[in-house]
């Protein structure tokens, strides 16, 4: 049997969450009931998922990121790249965990519901959910909050 080698580069799309570690040394836990749990928030959106890639890295990549493509010199806690507009949910969501664990301890709320939090939120945003006014930032709320409860009944 002729086997053909894939070209060099080639990422295996078998799943279509990714996990990648930027510039630090993380990995979330449980990333099954996590890809389980995006799957069926997106679905609630009624969009379908194409690809995601969840991109953890630190304050100065992020930053870096957020001056080169947004122009703004600020420290986030997450940038969304969306390739697809919805229904179909196709992008790249870069988070820093380095915000996530400071926003944590601002917020007075455990590292892993922050960070539950911030991938939601780059979630909502390719389904097209926006937060530049105070009722798109207390509607992405109810959104994130309605999404973590789901989370928290997953077994």
């Amino acid at each position: 049997m002729d086997q053909h080698l894939p070209p060099d580069g080639f990422q295996d799309f078998s799943s279509p969450v990714d996990w990648i570690a930027e510039d630090i040394d993380f990995e979330p836990a449980n990333t099954e009931i996590l890809e389980d749990w995006i799957k069926a928030i997106i679905s609630r959106e009624n969009c379908q998922l194409g690809f995601l890639n969840f991109i953890f890295c630190s304050d100065a990549y992020l930053l870096g990121l957020n001056q080169e493509f947004l122009g703004h010199d600020t420290l986030t806690d997450i940038i969304t790249f969306p390739y697809q507009i919805p229904p179909r949910i196709e992008g790249d969501v870069f988070i820093s965990i380095e915000r996530v664990r400071e926003n944590a301890e601002d917020y007075s709320t455990g590292f892993e519901q922050e960070l539950h939090r911030v991938i939601i939120h780059g979630v909502l945003h390719l389904c097209g959910h926006q937060d530049k006014t105070a009722e798109q930032q207390a509607m992405m709320r109810r959104k994130e909050d309605e999404a973590l409860e789901l989370l928290r009944v997953t077994p």
